[in-house]
């Protein structure tokens, strides 16, 4: 194709724009427009070039982001250019996340605006509130069953509401996440009721069969999400008389991208929420966008043409406004959700490390950090200009998605060593200490995920029940370690609400008919304010870890060997239980920080001897940046306490 073509049918397209829209002042989206719209005819064409209506189809892609750029407030266009200039804002070590769901955490959006000095007290700038919009009453899926993009669940609140909001969060110096799901809507969506009403143009939107000859085609090669709660991935509608795709639920109609309506229809979408002040968007379920018979139809080559064209657009009428990818998937699978180029990231900045996450819960059930190194060895390097959310625990379940050839490289058998995970996270090992529930439990494989908060699975809920002090202190010391580990790894840390201060698992969801089916909701409780009362109380379960983990943060914000630009050197040990790795300051690479972390609950040593980075054996000592203590070395050893870690500065 060549570049005079895309040209050509933008000036096409800006000569006929309406008088009213030329008399606005476009300068900053001409420049940006201009520079992206080469890779938006691309896409678009590789997308939709085969249409007759493609060209209509452009203009109507352009015509909504020159509106969305015009509705845009002068404070975001300020800030947009403001982080034009520094490309790298997000991969500074100050940003410290923190995901909740409103109603849980603080019952609307007043409520919520009245619990930020909660978060700022213990150290948090980012706020990813979990899905918002509005969702039918019982077939929500936790707020993912969108009922109306651009309305808030009343429960919560109204858009003006969240206004306020937002405006108060960025006096604050805090970002916002908002969620919007990218692929799929609730059944009672506008568009879903007019495909049930016969309207061919919204049956469009989906993906809709007079009988099962195409979808059996598709259910040939294509996965079950939820194989107990939602067998299948097609459901045959009464009302429309047809079989519609339903990845999910069966209350959640798949989009089909295939049709460029949808694909502007979810853009315009997006920009709404950029336009109302969301610092981030996270666009949920990417890696299922596009469907492809004969395949998973998960990861496919033009899901990922979809978000690159997605972030193109939203370049030129919004660029300060990251995306997350919600792509829990392999490492060779999540690394392009970043993209492609070499060091931009042209789909989303921010991808979730479910690696990292499920390895860590690996390390603690085994106490050994084996296959945790030759796992995260695999996780390819992301791009410059891109970074991962590091998490321990989040409002979904755990899966065990290691490479089998790990498992068989760390000395396990596959399926025996993930069914001994499922029944130690499960309280059903001999030697497990965790409580949690198994998910999407698939009785024809027997493979199950893992339900639970950070503390039960930590091992708390089973040592405050037997009332034993030691195994208290031996939860508090895993939960700290996991932080330890996410806060220097490299990237944002994230901590799910609650966490900080060791909230168990919540069973009163078994009382509630539209979730007593899903497990997750045993880590979704409502926050007990009366318990955070007690992190200013010394001694308390809640007061040693929140107090513990504000320090953690306060002195991460301040190591610019922590800021995320693949400045981090992995160790390999003679010792299975230590997982240990440096990070360096890239102005100043002589300043290390030599992170040391022990999955055992005895003390272990590392031999420094092994450890080639610069000046390690010239000292006999270091000082530990969490505890601000000299930690001695006798002979190139390193002695680290039973679930212990250290930061010490080199």
């Amino acid at each position: 194709m060549y570049e005079q073509v895309s040209h050509s049918l933008l000036n096409d397209i800006l000569i006929a724009l309406k008088p009213e829209i030329k008399k606005q002042n476009l300068q900053h989206f001409y420049i940006r427009l201009g520079a992206n719209f080469y890779a938006i005819h691309s896409l678009f064409s590789r997308l939709y070039g085969d249409r007759p209506d493609f060209k209509a189809q452009m203009h109507r892609l352009v015509e909504m982001m020159i509106r969305q750029y015009i509705a845009r407030e002068p404070h975001l266009k300020k800030l947009d250019i403001k982080r034009e200039k520094d490309h790298n804002w997000f991969l500074s070590p100050e940003w410290v996340g923190f995901a909740l769901y409103c109603q849980e955490f603080a019952g609307d959006l007043e409520g919520l605006k009245s619990k930020l000095f909660y978060l700022q007290d213990l150290g948090i700038n980012m706020i990813h509130i979990m899905p918002i919009l509005d969702c039918p009453k019982g077939k929500s899926d936790g707020g993912y069953a969108v009922r109306d993009f651009r309305k808030i669940y009343p429960a919560v609140g109204t858009l003006e509401s969240l206004d306020d909001l937002i405006n108060n969060l960025k006096k604050r110096d805090m970002l916002i996440t908002l969620d919007v799901v990218v692929n799929h809507t609730s059944d009672e969506h506008e568009w879903a009721q007019k495909a049930r009403q016969g309207d061919k143009k919204y049956q469009d939107y989906y993906f809709v069969f007079d009988d099962r000859e195409t979808p059996d085609m598709y259910e040939e090669t294509m996965p079950e999400v939820f194989p107990e709660t939602a067998p299948g991935n097609f459901t045959w509608d009464e009302e429309m008389g047809k079989w519609v795709m339903t990845v999910f639920n069966n209350f959640q109609w798949d989009l089909n991208y295939k049709n460029p309506a949808v694909f502007i229809e979810m853009l315009d979408i997006i920009l709404f929420w950029a336009n109302h002040g969301a610092d981030i968007i996270r666009l949920d379920a990417v890696a299922f966008l596009w469907k492809k018979i004969g395949s998973t139809c998960q990861n496919e080559r033009e899901a990922h043409l979809i978000l690159q064209l997605m972030k193109d657009c939203c370049q030129a009428v919004a660029p300060g406004v990251l995306f997350i990818a919600e792509a829990i998937v392999a490492p060779v699978e999540i690394i392009k959700y970043f993209g492609e180029d070499a060091i931009n990231a042209k789909e989303c900045e921010i991808a979730y490390n479910a690696t990292l996450m499920a390895l860590l819960w690996e390390a603690v059930a085994t106490k050994k950090a084996t296959l945790l190194n030759k796992g995260i060895r695999n996780l390819p390097n992301k791009l410059e200009q891109a970074t991962w959310l590091n998490y321990i625990r989040c409002h979904d379940d755990i899966g065990w998605g290691f490479d089998d050839n790990d498992i068989r490289l760390a000395g396990y058998d596959p399926q025996a060593h993930r069914k001994f995970l499922v029944d130690y996270f499960t309280g059903e090992h001999p030697d497990s200490i965790a409580r949690g529930l198994a998910f999407g439990r698939n009785e024809r494989t027997g493979d199950a995920r893992i339900s639970g908060s950070l503390a039960s699975l930590a091992g708390l809920e089973n040592a405050l029940a037997l009332d034993n002090a030691e195994l208290i202190d031996a939860s508090i010391k895993t939960i700290l370690l996991l932080h330890s580990i996410t806060m220097s790894f490299g990237g944002i840390p994230l901590l799910y609400y609650g966490d900080a201060l060791g909230t168990l698992n919540d069973v009163s969801y078994l009382e509630d008919e539209y979730k007593l089916n899903d497990s997750r909701w045993v880590h979704r409780p409502n926050m007990n304010w009366e318990k955070a009362a007690l992190r200013t109380q010394t001694g308390t379960v809640e007061n040693r870890i929140f107090a513990a983990l504000k320090k953690m943060i306060a002195i991460r914000k301040e190591i610019p060997a922590f800021a995320d630009h693949n400045n981090r050197e992995l160790f390999d040990t003679d010792n299975l239980h230590l997982f240990v790795f440096s990070r360096f300051d890239t102005i100043n690479s002589q300043s290390r920080i030599l992170v040391v972390n022990n999955f055992d609950n005895n003390a272990q040593t590392l031999d420094l001897n092994n450890i080639k980075t610069g000046g390690l054996l010239q000292h006999t000592s270091f000082k530990d940046m969490l505890s601000g203590e000299m930690i001695s070395i006798q002979e190139g050893q390193l002695t680290i306490p039973g679930l212990g870690f250290y930061w010490l500065q080199i």
